[in-house]
């Protein structure tokens, strides 16, 4: 199945360049609420599925144990911009369980946040493994070790206690199998596995509801996601899509980025889950089909946010003067 034009960027009125892309919505059950192009098909969700991945975290009591509230369980679920509130809240993560950054195996690079990576060469300073915009969920990771008592070293590998907890979380809530057959290493060198989108949206139906998990495991996922939605700057940063899709709509609207063109989202009050892969891999596509997507679900809702999030689906294209000389839009096979 060749997967359809879900975005148009258009120069002057003119198609400049499109963005093919697929789409799963579906509910806790299982059950088909949209579907367009192939999403049978596996992708690597990569950071995605950070707010799966931190479940045992939390599930392990290392999250109370360490006194996290919302800021820090949003961090452990970020794909950080590397600005100074996320770093100092990653180093003060690792120091609640007697760890610092040299205990990160996330690797390391500079600030994704132009202004704060800007400041940092300004002052002449080195990025650290806190900069990297994983380093929340590797906090999490470490803190997890340690709460359980587990040798935190090589804590990224697919054979250490700490990712074997992530990958049966991670198998529990979407149905789908987590192996060698299908995994990879993801950027921040932790175990990545290819599942079809349809399974993904599944999962994020699942941490919306409870519906499916175990007891524990549903207040852990609720509470993840509440965590998320509450302190949305720290998910992702200053001016980023999820950040800015989760604040537009306080409490209603969980959304988190992955690479390569992917989205996660959720809907806790209509209980479904939403998974998309731009095919190009690029995120502008991709924000605008997520953006477009939301606004679609909540149309019957709430029109008034559903105009805001469409709104948000057609971001300008900008000359480097600042001035508008085209935009982003969704195409019909989208908005339906």
């Amino acid at each position: 199945m060749t997967d359809p034009v879900l975005v148009e960027v258009l120069r002057c009125g003119h198609v400049e360049s499109a963005h093919r892309g697929a789409v799963a919505v579906v509910d806790a059950d299982g059950r088909t609420v949209l579907e367009i192009g192939d999403v049978g098909q596996p992708v690597f969700p990569r950071s995605a599925v950070k707010a799966i991945q931190a479940l045992p975290l939390v599930e392990s009591g290392a999250a109370d144990a360490c006194g996290f509230g919302d800021r820090e369980l949003a961090l452990a679920c970020a794909s950080h911009g590397g600005e100074p509130a996320h770093v100092e809240l990653a180093a003060a993560m690792l120091a609640s369980a007697g760890l610092d950054e040299a205990d990160l195996e996330c690797g390391v690079h500079w600030p994704s946040h132009f202004e704060s990576s800007l400041a940092l060469a300004r002052s002449r300073g080195e990025p650290g493994g806190l900069h990297n915009n994983c380093s929340g969920k590797h906090a999490g990771f470490l803190c997890t070790c340690r709460h359980l008592g587990v040798d935190h070293r090589g804590y990224v590998a697919a054979d250490h206690r700490s990712q074997q907890l992530v990958r049966e979380a991670m198998q529990a809530v979407t149905g789908a199998g987590h192996g060698e057959e299908n995994g990879a290493t993801d950027g921040c060198s932790i175990p990545t596995y290819a599942v079809p989108l349809k399974s993904l949206a599944l999962g994020f139906a699942r941490m919306a509801t409870g519906q499916g998990l175990a007891p524990a495991r549903a207040r852990a996922a609720k509470r993840l996601l509440a965590a998320c939605m509450a302190e949305p700057f720290f998910v992702a940063g200053t001016g980023r899509a999820d950040t800015r899709l989760m604040q537009a709509a306080p409490g209603k609207i969980f959304v988190k980025v992955g690479a390569e063109g992917v989205f996660c989202a959720a809907l806790p009050e209509l209980g479904c889950g939403i998974a998309l892969k731009c095919l190009d891999g690029g995120e502008r596509g991709a924000a605008a089909m997520v953006a477009a997507v939301l606004a679609r679900l909540l149309g019957g809702h709430d029109a008034d946010l559903a105009g805001r999030l469409m709104a948000m689906a057609h971001p300008p294209v900008l000359s480097r003067k600042g001035a508008t000389v085209g935009l982003v839009r969704p195409a019909a096979a989208l908005t339906g």
